[in-house]
């Protein structure tokens, strides 16, 4: 089956491509999905918090939830790549925690879990239901008293009319970047309390290059 476009060539972020994604990887004997470094966001937003159950939607190879797990959470990795979700179990189980870990498979656009947790995370995820209505779902998932914690790719005022600036590429469908004000409008009503939101532009080194990355960050408490 071959990947599926719209008609202006934008690829669609369905089960098909992120297998391609995360198997390129392996049929080259190259292990680079790993050399990605954790999201610094998460000590800084994160490290105040007393572990409890932990949820990381879009966890791909499990690097921001394994970084969870060493720091005493009880986390769930859910992804929609069956090749990822091994490659994170193996890793989980090479550092020794695969006690603090679980992994589920599951398209998260369609997913009903039936509990919730203290912390829900999520980093640079991209379903096909588009960014705000991806967060607005994974929001419902945070218990009372929990934290939510969004990490986007920055929809940048000088984007082209597909959404996207020169870091991010062409070809992404409309709607796979967000702003700080579009997601904490969907943190406003009652039951939250956006605790900070900010927009940050950053370089990390990855396969060897460095990589510019314009982010949108969001952290709220379910009150």
């Amino acid at each position: 089956m071959q990947m599926q476009d719209d008609p202006r060539g934008q690829h669609r972020f369905d089960r098909e491509y992120w297998e391609r994604h995360w198997t390129s990887g392996t049929e080259t004997g190259e292990d680079d999905r790993q050399a990605v470094p954790v999201s610094p966001y998460l000590e800084t937003e994160t490290g105040h918090l007393r572990p409890g159950t932990a949820l990381d939607a879009g966890c791909g190879t499990g690097t921001e939830a394994l970084w969870l797990a060493h720091r005493g959470w009880r986390v769930t990795g859910a992804d929609l790549s069956a090749t990822a979700l091994a490659t994170a179990a193996a890793r989980a189980e090479d550092e020794g925690l695969a006690g603090r870990l679980s992994w589920t498979e599951a398209d998260l656009t369609r997913w009903e879990p039936d509990r919730t947790w203290d912390l829900v995370v999520t980093h640079y995820a991209h379903p096909e239901s588009g960014q705000l209505a991806f967060y607005e779902r994974i929001a419902s998932w945070v218990a009372p008293g929990g934290t939510l914690l969004i990490v986007g790719h920055l929809h940048a005022p000088h984007a082209g009319p597909d959404g996207h600036d020169g870091h991010h590429g062409s070809g992404h469908p409309e709607g796979s970047t967000a702003t700080r004000d579009g997601i904490t409008g969907l943190l406003t009503g009652p039951g939250w309390s956006v605790e900070r939101g900010y927009e940050n532009t950053r370089t990390v080194e990855a396969q060897g290059r460095s990589v510019t990355l314009q982010d949108v960050v969001v952290r709220a408490t379910r009150t």
